[in-house]
């Protein structure tokens, strides 16, 4: 073999090894897919995903679905550049910057602990919104979960403190307390008033700014609600906010008489306020991917999510916008009987 070929194997050799090491070389990405959907008026493992306790509920049919986002990657465990390479390539996958889903200044286990508390404040949430459409009464106070090492809040609130009044404002729910911080100014104090045990007492908090710039004393808040009625929500591993409509929904069903579907199968997603209104979520394209291979032929879509929607819905899939958990109800019954008007998503 001559020189020239013998240099042009060994150097093909080299680019080779390189390009084998390099593709399995970690790179900061998380890859996100389609995950499992669970129909909230159905069961898993042999269990009701919603069960009601202590009030008559009434049979369902058809399916209310919520859907979710499964994920490779993180700081514990980073995907290589082949998996990255191999999400880039699939349309049913998106692949993200790292710091999107797990922020560079937080413990990979604070934000599990925040995903576990937002899946039960999303629970408590739902069942107060369709307390609310029911016009059924109850009651709500906010606590304090935990506070985050480092952060203002630190060592002057404490985990079970109930929060009563920010700046004076009366705390109405986790929301009515975070935008009142967030009206601060970074370095501006805000005046908590707490129940601590069986005294209360203010307890000024300090503000500093966060990664994005926004206001924050760093606590983590729960609202804590007292139903007249048990409901209990089993969805296993499912975290975050995303499937409040979905529950509100499931349990909406479960207490009116007749069927919410009308027997169709129907997924959705969307966070839900106690007083009704429907937020926007992440993973949206992953999604409705997920909700079309689970059957289903309507998704309900966040209204601020529509837009986005609507550039990548599977075929099949009818999106149906949803602002609030009443319109959504509305919605369902038009698609149901075949009256009144269906609000669609589009691209504008």
């Amino acid at each position: 073999m001559s020189r020239r070929a013998l240099t042009l194997l060994l150097s093909g050799f080299l680019v080779l090894a390189l390009g084998v090491v390099g593709a399995f070389q970690e790179v900061p990405y998380v890859v996100l897919s389609p995950g499992p959907t669970e129909n909230t008026i159905g069961e898993v493992d042999k269990k009701p995903v919603i069960s009601i306790t202590g009030r008559q509920t009434h049979a369902t049919t058809g399916t209310l679905s919520l859907v979710t986002v499964a994920y490779q990657g993180g700081p514990a465990a980073q995907i290589d550049l082949l998996t990255a390479l191999r999400g880039w390539i699939d349309p049913t996958v998106a692949v993200v910057p790292q710091e999107t889903i797990f922020a560079p200044d937080r413990d990979p286990q604070e934000v599990e602990e925040e995903n576990t508390v937002e899946m039960t404040n999303s629970q408590d949430s739902a069942t107060a919104a369709a307390l609310n459409e029911l016009k059924i009464p109850y009651d709500m106070v906010v606590t304090v979960v935990s506070t985050e090492k480092g952060k203002p809040a630190e060592g002057k609130l404490r985990k079970d403190d109930q929060i009563n009044y920010v700046d004076g404002k009366q705390a109405k729910n986790v929301d009515v307390v975070g935008d009142a911080v967030k009206a601060h100014k970074p370095g501006e104090s805000v005046v908590f008033n707490v129940t601590r045990g069986k005294d209360k007492l203010d307890v000024t908090v300090p503000t500093i700014a966060g990664d994005q710039g926004q206001t924050l004393v760093g606590v983590l808040m729960q609202a804590k609600y007292k139903f007249p009625f048990e409901v209990d929500i089993n969805v296993g591993d499912v975290g975050g906010p995303s499937a409040g409509l979905m529950f509100s929904l499931g349990i909406l069903d479960k207490l009116t008489p007749g069927s919410l579907t009308g027997g169709k199968r129907i997924a959705g997603t969307g966070t839900i306020q106690p007083t009704g209104e429907v937020g926007a979520i992440g993973g949206i394209a992953q999604k409705m991917v997920g909700a079309k291979e689970s059957g289903a032929t309507v998704f309900l879509t966040p209204a601020d999510n529509c837009a986005e929607a609507s550039k990548a819905v599977p075929d099949g899939l009818r999106l149906v916008k949803a602002d609030t958990l009443h319109n959504a109800v509305q919605a369902l019954d038009a698609l149901r009987t075949g009256k009144g008007n269906v609000p669609a998503c589009d691209a504008g």
